[in-house]
């Protein structure tokens, strides 16, 4: 055999077409290899945020870890940041827990322990699960309840469970349904929303807040924004929910059907053009007429001049960066850069940018992160001018990077021309 990573150009991939993803890029058909994925501590695509430490984003929660020893590690490089050492706690499950559930009984009482423990007492405590009890069949739920009779406050399950990541609830999308499940039913505003989607805000400089209150909204709610309980509370007085990742999609329906709080999905794009429609599109949904040209011909002007540029820059893409890699490997496509690779997971719904990749650059070359076979790529057998996304610049150390990975989240078309703003400024810098 060959020892040669798997890779398929983009035209052959569309061939095949959407039921035919090669089993390559599915990583429920073979082994984890454990690739850059591993620098952020986190699975593709979590960014700063895995499990654990979204799970934290009540105001005022703590949580407890309960799991074997080797599951903390990361959690303890974690609870270093600033604003967490103090919400991590651990029950560290034995061979004798194992075999017998006894930290079933265990967990209220370590739950009450912990609650006592703190000088000001939490809001709640959030369980985090680890595949230890996904493979003991652990009804968490029904421990949840008994800790939460017993300390007196919302105790609330979320599952660090690598086991259900290509199921129906893979733990980010778990995890966001837990973070708004302690919401009550209370009368809702006409003129609030709540943007769902991400556990960091959006840029400050985003018109997407300026676009809400051009129709109409005048409170903007944001999960990352809550300082106090209270201010979480108030989540569930939205008039209706817009979705910024499909990762909160189980959240956004949870919601309408405990509290009646209806949703729309939007999808961040770097598509100048496509950003305008969805707007346009948006605005139409509720009624109102919409005039983004403030907004839209700066980012204009931007693509324009990068296109004078940095035309025919070569550029690799991963998933490790704040977009979803075809769409972005089709804008910068359309803004004359080269894009030779893609690393990246493929599923059904991205053949909707992979179909219009494969006529303007049907030669880029998609690689997995997590196929086993990514051991044997040599990236300066395939050099490339700039890199997007931790991975990508992993694989080539010696290009222009742009990480693209802030915590806080771009949209829209500020999102655009931050982008290029950076791909600039790095391709100038390794021109100098």
């Amino acid at each position: 055999m060959e020892n040669k990573p798997y890779a398929i150009t983009v035209r052959n991939l569309v061939k095949l077409g959407r039921q035919e993803i090669p089993p390559e890029l599915i990583s429920s058909t073979h082994l984890i290899y454990n690739s850059p994925a591993a620098l952020a501590f986190n699975s593709p695509g979590a960014q700063g945020f895995g499990v654990k430490r979204a799970g934290l984003a009540i105001p005022g929660s703590v949580m407890l870890l309960v799991g074997p020893d080797c599951c903390g590690r990361n959690t303890t490089i974690l609870s270093e940041m600033g604003g967490y050492s103090d919400r991590f706690f651990f029950y560290i499950m034995d061979e004798t827990d194992i075999v017998t559930g006894r930290h079933l009984k265990k967990i209220p009482q370590a739950v009450e322990e912990v609650v006592k423990s703190l000088p000001q007492e939490p809001t709640m405590v959030m369980i985090c699960m680890t595949c230890v009890d996904a493979l003991l069949g652990t009804d968490m739920e029904r421990v949840c309840r008994k800790a939460s009779q017993q300390a007196g406050l919302p105790v609330v399950p979320c599952y660090m469970y690598a086991l259900t990541r290509e199921g129906r609830k893979p733990p980010m999308v778990d995890v966001r349904r837990a973070v708004y499940s302690l919401l009550e039913p209370q009368t809702r505003h006409r003129r609030t929303v709540n943007l769902l989607g991400y556990f960091a805000p959006l840029r400050e400089q985003c018109e997407f807040y300026d676009i809400l209150h051009q129709l109409g909204v005048q409170h903007i709610q944001e999960l990352s924004r809550c300082r106090t309980f209270a201010e979480y509370t108030a989540l569930s007085q939205a008039n209706f929910n817009i979705i910024l990742h499909p990762e909160a999609r189980l959240a956004a329906q949870t919601m309408e059907k405990r509290l009646h709080i209806p949703s729309i999905e939007l999808t961040r794009l770097y598509q100048v053009d496509k950003i305008h429609s969805q707007y346009t599109a948006f605005a139409r949904v509720l009624e109102k007429e919409l005039d983004d040209d403030v907004w839209r011909e700066p980012a204009r002007d931007c693509v324009h001049r990068i296109k004078k540029s940095c035309q025919g820059a070569t550029v690799a893409i991963g998933e490790m960066q704040n977009g979803n890699a075809f769409e972005m490997a089709l804008a910068l496509s359309r803004y004359g850069f080269h894009i030779t690779e893609l690393y990246a997971n493929v599923s059904p719904d991205d053949f909707v940018y992979l179909n219009q990749l494969a006529v303007l650059s049907p030669d880029t070359q998609v690689y997995s992160n997590l196929s086993p076979s990514m051991l044997y790529y040599e990236g300066n057998e395939h050099p490339v001018d700039l890199t997007i996304g931790k991975d990508a610049a992993y694989y080539h150390p010696r290009s222009a990077h742009v990480f693209w990975n802030e915590e806080v989240q771009p949209f829209g078309y500020d999102g655009v021309t931050a982008l290029l703003h950076q791909i600039r400024e790095a391709l100038e810098g390794r021109r100098m």
